[in-house]
């Protein structure tokens, strides 16, 4: 499991910069499934950043919050053997994270972590490699991969042995036309 360190910069009285925090504690995790790590959040755009507080802690959803943004590390472990485990596991996550879509059936049916979000989703692929599944097909991701989310369905399956990590930045969005 990856572990980062975060460094928020700020000024001080006199306007010069410095490291104001160097934590990453905002960790929300489900052993054997994901690694989360929360590094931003903002609820306004622009961005107010007269704002002090550890906008990471404010990050309670899956979703940024309405006209907001989320910065995060998810690490995604092998997929399990046991496909009712992994769809349990999933299914705490959506409870835990406050899924606004919940899954169907058909969408458990192609993989557990099938979901969308009300965002546009921009994903970096760090390390490893996993499956990006649609409704209709999916891509293999390696290192220097990127993907936008519009908002669609979509979930991640990773078939190899060692976990991946992901860059992930939501914004919030409206809806895609049907």
């Amino acid at each position: 499991m990856a572990k980062w360190k975060r460094y928020v910069l700020t000024s001080n009285a006199e306007g010069r910069s410095y490291v104001k925090s160097s934590e990453a504690d905002m960790v929300k995790e489900e052993a054997g499934a994901y690694y989360r790590v929360e590094l931003w959040t903002t609820r306004e755009m622009p961005v107010d950043n007269s704002i002090e507080d550890d906008r990471a802690r404010s990050s309670v959803s899956r979703e940024p919050p309405p006209g907001g943004s989320t910065f995060r590390m998810l690490e995604i472990f092998p997929d399990l053997d046991d496909p009712q485990e992994q769809r349990r596991k999933i299914e705490k996550l959506h409870r835990e994270t406050q899924q606004k879509h919940v899954p169907t059936e058909q969408d458990y049916a192609r993989h557990p972590s099938m979901h969308r979000t009300d965002t546009c989703d921009v994903i970096f692929c760090v390390s490893g490699e996993i499956y990006l599944m649609t409704d209709t097909d999916e891509v293999l991701m390696r290192p220097g991969d990127s993907t936008v989310i519009r908002g669609v369905n979509h979930g991640w399956s990773n078939r190899s042995n060692a976990p991946c990590l992901l860059a992930v930045t939501m914004h919030d969005a409206s809806l895609p036309p049907a």
